[in-house]
Formats: structure tokens, C-alpha cells, sequence
């Protein structure tokens, strides 16, 4: 039987207004912009940059947070209920949530650039009651979810891996005008492993689980192969965290064992799901896909150069903007192009009442163009991070600012044509 078949019987009934995902995937659209313009402006300190306040640091938390984060928000509220045949508990903290994180970014980035750390402490509570919020709501929902349970594992696991990194994010903020970390740079280093591999990462290994079978048309994935990828995450998570903490480097290069490991287990249930696939022709989105699973490989190799101080030029920055432009961000964008015309085609219908196909609510032209953009951003500014050279990373930020434009091209269109659909003719 087909996952797409197994859950999503009576799926309508448990949809939110159409408004409420939507919201959270355009102000991702808009801060994919900003993101990218931010590392414009901050250039010429991405080669080396290791931390401290700035147009990077801005850049970096606009990503995490105004993209990943809230496009995370609205796909979760979404599919979860979905997912876990449970419908949501309340429809209302979904958008105060969405009112708390959207300005609460944008003061932290601006307090983040001003280098004023009442500023950054303003938007980080804002956004840590959207986030708390957020997880309560998928709390509440997981605790009801029996259908799915290893999905429903991968979850909890990503919401404790959000309340870590949310208060370590409050004391980092704090200790730039206090002082009182002994080893800041290190707890960055467990705020940044946890929100990229801790709470995306675990949110991507459980959704995948489904979200990719079901766009694919696959039959169900081996529910114990999920379980291992689930196990060998966490111990890598609390391997590292732990050899961080505890200023034991031999213990945090032990962990990258079972993150390998966990990234393998994740890359044989998705070729499967894949090689068993009933649609041949998966098109732009499975380009973007499958090139994010070739950098969280990627990634994860010059985690372990960095790791073993092999002489990578600026291999720390490398690494984070491999981990979070190229697999997260690469990823996140992938799967929108498939999630938000699926939602749009569940929400509106054409003049015959018959649900709108998933080709009349996709632009190509937008998502080509974003495609080329992206895919010459991360190339560039790789290249400018490994020479050191302000320029290209520049240009490649420049083409980002370009492809994320087109990107949000393409989310206008879907929300225009879900809101005045016209049947083919």
C-alpha cells in the first residue's frame, strides 16, 4: 500500500485555514531575501567569521529562524495533523505564534547588526514565545498521535532539541554585554549543532518518513530502518553536545560515528522510497532534494576536517554554510515546491469542483530560475569562503538575493491561483 494512501484518507478534515501555513511560508519567502542581502552586506567577514555580533551573525539567524524555522512552523501545524490523524487543538496560537516570530526576527537581526544587546534580547523573547508556543500546540498534538509513532519519536526528539536551543540562544544573547561564559564560542557551537541538526534535523529525518513516499508515490517505508536513523541522531546529538560541554574533543569526534551512520540509514530509506517510486518523472523539486542529501553528506565530511584540523582555508565557516545554505536551506525550498501547491490543491478547486492539479498552481519559469541562482550561490560563495575572496562572495550572495526573488515568484503565484482558480480550457 502506498503511504499517500495510508494517511491521507479524511485529510481535508483536518486541514487549517488555508491562511494559517500559508502566512508562515510567505514571510519565508520574504525573509529568503533578506537572509541573502544580509550576507551581501556582511561579505567580507564570512570568510573567517567564527562569531560575534554583525551583518553575518544577522544573516545566519534571518536563515535559521525567518526561513527554516518558519517554514518549519507552517509545514508542521499543517501536515502533523495529517500525519497523526489528529487535528490541531486550537486554531488561534498557530497565529500568535506567527505574530511573536515574524517581528521578533526582525528586532533580533536589527539588534544583531546594531550590536545592542537590549535590541537582540527584545526580538529573542519575542521569538521564544512563538517557539514555545509552537511547541506546545505540536506537543499536544504528538502526545494524541498512535498512527505514526516512530514520525511522532522524531518529533519530541526535535521539540527538545528547540527548548535547548532556545535557552542557550538567551544566555549567549546575554553574555555579550555580561560576560560570564567561560567558553562562549563553544556553547555557539552546541546552539548551532542543535538548531540545524538537533530541531530541523530531526523534523526532516521523521517527516521524510512520509512526505517523501507520499510525493513520490511510494509504498511504506521499513518502520525499524526509521527507528535507527532516529537512535543514531540523538546519540550522535548527545555525543557532541557533551564533548562541547564537557571539553572533551575525543568525545565530540566520536559522535560524528553515529551521525554518519544516522545520514546512511536516512539515505538507504530514501533511495528506497525512491527505486519503489510509481511516478518516473519527479521534475525541479527531487533535483533540489537530492542535491541537499549529497551536502548533508558533504557537510557532515567537513564537520569531521574541521574536527580533525585538517587544513581546510576557513573551515569552520565552510562548514556552517554548507550545513545551512546548502543542505537546510536547499532541502526546505525542495520540498516547498511540492508542499505548497499539494496544500493549495487541497484547499481550493476550479469552476467543475474538482480539486485544481498540481501543474495549474506551479510557475516553472520562477522555480528554473530560482534553481540556477541558488545552485551559483553556493558554489560562489563556497569558493569565496575557501579563497577568501569578498567578491565572490558577493556575487554569490547577489545571486541568491536573484533566486530567492524568483522563489517568491512562485509562492505568490500559488497563493493568487488558490484564491481565484480557473479550470484548464
Amino acid at each position: 500500500m502506498s503511504m499517500a494512501g495510508s494517511f491521507l484518507g479524511g485529510a481535508k478534515n483536518r486541514l487549517l485555514p488555508a491562511s494559517v501555513p500559508f502566512s508562515f511560508f510567505l514571510a519565508a519567502t520574504v525573509f529568503h531575501i533578506l537572509a541573502w542581502a544580509a550576507l551581501f552586506v556582511g561579505a567580507g567577514d564570512v570568510p573567517e567569521f567564527t562569531g560575534g555580533t554583525g551583518p553575518v551573525l544577522a544573516a545566519i539567524h534571518i536563515l535559521t529562524l525567518g526561513v527554516l524555522a518558519m517554514t518549519a512552523m507552517g509545514a508542521s501545524y499543517q501536515l502533523l495533523p495529517v500525519v497523526t490523524r489528529q487535528p490541531m487543538a486550537r486554531v488561534w496560537p498557530t497565529r500568535a505564534s506567527f505574530w511573536l516570530v515574524v517581528p521578533g526576527v526582525a528586532i533580533l537581526a536589527w539588534g544583531m547588526t546594531s550590536a545592542s544587546t537590549v535590541v537582540m534580547l527584545t526580538g529573542a523573547g519575542l521569538i521564544t514565545g512563538g517557539l514555545l508556543a509552537f511547541a506546545a500546540l505540536t506537543a499536544h498534538n504528538l502526545a494524541r498521535a498512535s498512527s505514526l509513532p516512530v514520525v511522532a519519536a522524531h518529533g519530541w526528539g526535535a521539540l527538545m532539541a528547540l527548548v535547548g536551543l532556545v535557552g542557550i540562544g538567551l544566555l549567549l544573547i546575554s553574555d555579550f554585554s555580561l560576560g560570564f561564559l567561560s567558553n562562549h564560542a563553544g556553547l555557539a557551537l552546541v546552539h548551532m549543532i542543535l538548531a540545524s541538526f538537533g530541531f530541523m534535523g530531526l523534523l526532516i529525518l521523521g517527516l521524510s518518513l512520509v512526505l517523501i513516499p507520499m510525493f513520490v508515490m511510494s509504498r511504506r517505508l521499513p518502520v525499524p530502518a526509521g527507528w535507527a536513523q532516529l537512535a543514531l541522531a540523538v546519540l550522535a546529538l548527545v555525543l557532541f553536545t557533551g564533548g562541547v560541554s564537557s571539553g572533551t574533543p575525543g568525545l565530540s569526534l566520536f559522535a560524528l560515528a553515529p551521525a554518519f551512520g544516522g545520514a546512511c540509514v536516512y539515505f538507504w530509506l530514501m533511495r528506497g522510497a525512491l527505486s519503489n517510486s510509481m511516478r518516473k518523472r519527479l521534475g525541479l523539486p527531487f533535483l533540489m532534494i537530492r542535491l541537499s542529501w549529497g551536502l548533508l553528506g558533504l557537510g557532515l565530511f567537513t564537520g569531521l576536517a574541521v574536527l580533525l584540523d585538517v587544513p581546510v582555508p576557513n573551515g569552520p565557516a565552510l562548514f556552517g554554510f554548507v550545513v545551512l545554505a546548502g543542505w537546510l536551506l536547499t532541502f526546505l525550498t525542495g520540498v516547498l515546491q511540492r508542499i505548497m501547491p499539494f496544500l493549495a490543491s487541497m484547499h481550493a478547486s476550479g469552476r467543475s469542483g474538482l480539486p485544481l492539479l498540481l501543474s495549474d498552481l506551479t510557475a516553472e519559469g520562477p522555480l528554473r530560475l530560482h534553481a540556477a541562482c541558488h545552485l551559483s550561490a553556493l558554489v560562489l560563495v563556497s569558493l569565496g569562503i575557501l579563497l577568501d575572496l569578498t567578491m565572490l562572495v558577493q556575487i554569490g550572495a547577489a545571486s541568491g538575493v536573484v533566486g530567492a526573488i524568483a522563489f517568491a515568484g512562485f509562492a505568490l503565484n500559488v497563493v493568487l491561483r488558490m484564491q481565484s482558480p480557473q479550470d484548464k480550457t
